[in-house]
């Protein structure tokens, strides 16, 4: 995917992240869920394109964060803040899937989702993403 198709993912997901917290985070957990966890990865995609580390084609997937194993073998290149973007998306993809799919969570979980979230969105900001 080219590096503005992910933009325009990226800005359709903030969007949508906002509208959900403005809407009521408890009864929009699925779509902050969703969204978090693409929007994540919408945002690493586009920083290690322009930092020319992985090839235009290359793809990165959500479910790799969740497989210590799997993130050592497909990022084994260093790039800048890796610890921090690695372990936030690790923290957010242990919770993907409790709030996308299972019970209603507490206010307290998706908060923290979010915060994880806005977390990781400050690094890359930083990063010129």
């Amino acid at each position: 995917m080219k590096i503005e198709s992910h933009y325009k993912s990226l800005k359709e997901s903030l969007e949508l992240i906002e509208e959900s917290v403005q809407k009521g985070i408890l009864e929009r957990q699925r779509t902050i869920g969703f969204h978090c966890s693409a929007a994540a990865v919408d945002m690493l995609e586009i920083f290690l394109h322009k930092s020319r580390l992985i090839e235009p084609g290359a793809i990165i997937k959500h479910d790799w964060f969740s497989s210590s194993n799997k993130i050592k073998i497909k990022f084994s290149y260093d790039f800048p803040e890796k610890k921090k973007i690695i372990s936030l998306m690790l923290r957010l993809e242990e919770k993907r899937n409790i709030i996308c799919y299972g019970k209603p969570q507490k206010k307290e979980v998706i908060e923290e989702y979010i915060f994880l979230f806005r977390e990781l969105e400050k690094i890359f900001r930083n990063l010129g993403v």
